[in-house]
């Protein structure tokens, strides 16, 4: 699904989630399956270091691909455009920003950013961030798994935009 056309497909008033590049199906697979549990769609930055078609996934056992609201865009210009075009704000979590994520205030259009398992994101799209935000953690350990940072990050960002 081209970006175009699921441009309708996030749901209003909800953040979302954007995935750069991710090199792990496995990762990417739990984020969906959360994602559509929570009713945030996803926005897959491509190229992907798997097969990330929609064959490849279900194969993968990702059962929850049908309810995931997911759109796939073909590289960081696309996406970023796209986003641009919808003035959607990007908060990108990172190992590198000194601003906690629970000090941040997330908007209900927001798109939260997690980088590559292996190289996180390159210092173009790092710059183009509208808020750079990181989730603590004790002294020596190097990141949290993807899939964990993702769930952290989406349950702080709709605890602030839900109204339920």
């Amino acid at each position: 699904m081209s970006a175009e056309d699921a441009a309708g497909e996030d749901p209003a008033g909800r953040p979302s989630i954007a995935l750069y590049q991710p090199d792990i199906a496995g990762n990417t697979g739990t984020i969906l399956r959360t994602a559509a549990c929570l009713g945030l769609a996803v926005h897959l930055i491509e190229p992907a270091g798997f097969d990330a078609s929609d064959r490849a996934l279900r194969r993968a056992g990702m059962d929850y691909l049908e309810m995931a609201a997911l759109t796939r865009h073909s590289g960081w210009d696309a996406f970023d455009a796209w986003r641009r075009e919808a003035h959607r704000r990007l908060i990108l979590f990172t190992t590198q920003a000194e601003t906690a994520y629970t000090l941040a205030r997330f908007e209900a259009g927001d798109i939260l950013l997690f980088g590559r398992e292996s190289a996180g994101v390159p210092p173009g799209v790092h710059a183009a961030a509208d808020l750079r935000v990181t989730i603590p953690m004790r002294p020596g350990a190097r990141s949290f798994n993807l899939a964990v940072a993702v769930g952290i990050g989406a349950a702080e960002a709709l605890r602030q935009t839900s109204s339920r």
